[in-house]
């Protein structure tokens, strides 16, 4: 079954703007999902406010590579955040120091998020986002330009 996503813009200021995927008959975006998983979690509230400072700092500066740790594969833009959580991670796309897609994430309790299947499914959504989303900009449908992406909020996804 085929899946609807758009994205929904989180915050936006001069510097960036953070959007999340919205899947179709979903309320909260996929970042929502996760505040609302893990604000509460008193096992993982370091890590949980690392990454809330991470995204403040974003917020103030940009999505700067020093933020994020690479993940998924070399032809992708897949990033965590961030760099000092120990167990959560949140994964993201960055599309440049001004553009930031925030995803989903979760408690890593393995070696590498491929051995965990609630992690490794939001990786792949993010992937499969990634590959539509650079086609829709080759074939002009959408365009980054500085900290937006123009033509999204028209654009609907099918994964």
């Amino acid at each position: 079954m085929r899946r609807k996503m758009t994205l929904k813009t989180i915050e936006q200021n001069d510097i960036v703007c953070l959007y999340s995927i919205c899947f179709e008959g979903d309320e909260k975006s996929e970042f929502e999902k996760f505040l609302a998983e893990f604000k509460d979690n008193a096992r993982l509230n370091k890590d949980f406010q690392t990454i809330i400072f991470a995204l403040k700092k974003i917020i103030e500066k940009g999505a700067l590579e020093r933020f994020f740790r690479m993940e998924g594969k070399m032809k992708d833009s897949i990033c965590a955040l961030s760099l000092d959580s120990r167990c959560l991670r949140l994964y993201c796309l960055r599309i440049s120091d001004q553009v930031l897609i925030l995803g989903n994430g979760g408690e890593k309790v393995t070696r590498t998020y491929e051995e965990n299947e609630k992690l490794s499914g939001y990786v792949l959504d993010l992937q499969k986002f990634d590959f539509l989303l650079k086609e829709a900009r080759k074939n002009g449908k959408v365009k980054v330009e500085n900290n937006i992406i123009t033509g999204i909020d028209k654009t609907v996804f099918e994964l």
